[in-house]
């Protein structure tokens, strides 16, 4: 992890000499998150990729729930921020899944645990979650399994 660390530290120099405020406010953001994993108490001062997925995943959904939020309250201009952040960070997140590899890694899940209906949801998301886990965002899991589910 300590490659993605130091390359957002080098993108940050890029951004401040290229006057990207946006890319700039985003990359201090997700330097700020890093450092703080790392030196969390009861840490050993690394960070382990898994943990810098989970922050960057975090930190987008922070942006894209504040762009809707501002959308909501007629302030499209702050919104518009919220989304360049948003775009920012994800060209550092691992390639996510599409909606159709999603579906079949679902259906493998639901197969592997022999789950016939909404009542099994639970087994489903417990493996889903961890299989699945940065390569695309929880809710879309959720949605995902409860339509497979329901069939």
């Amino acid at each position: 992890m300590d490659e993605l660390f130091d390359k957002v530290s080098a993108d940050i120099k890029t951004a401040m000499l290229a006057r990207d405020k946006v890319a700039l406010e985003a990359l201090r953001g997700m330097k700020k998150e890093f450092l703080e994993a790392k030196t969390a108490k009861g840490g050993d001062g690394t960070m382990t990729d898994e943990v810098g997925v989970k922050i960057m995943q975090k930190m987008v959904k922070q942006r894209k729930e504040s762009a809707q939020i501002y959308s909501e309250q007629n302030r499209p201009e702050l919104a518009e921020n919220e989304l360049a952040e948003a775009a920012v960070i994800e060209k550092y997140l691992p390639v996510q899944m599409t909606n159709e590899e999603l579906e079949t890694a679902i259906n493998a899940i639901i197969t592997q645990v022999g789950a016939n209906g909404l009542q099994d949801l639970g087994k489903v998301m417990g493996i889903a979650t961890k299989q699945l886990a940065g390569k695309t965002e929880g809710k879309l899991i959720s949605e995902k399994a409860k339509q497979l589910l329901a069939k």
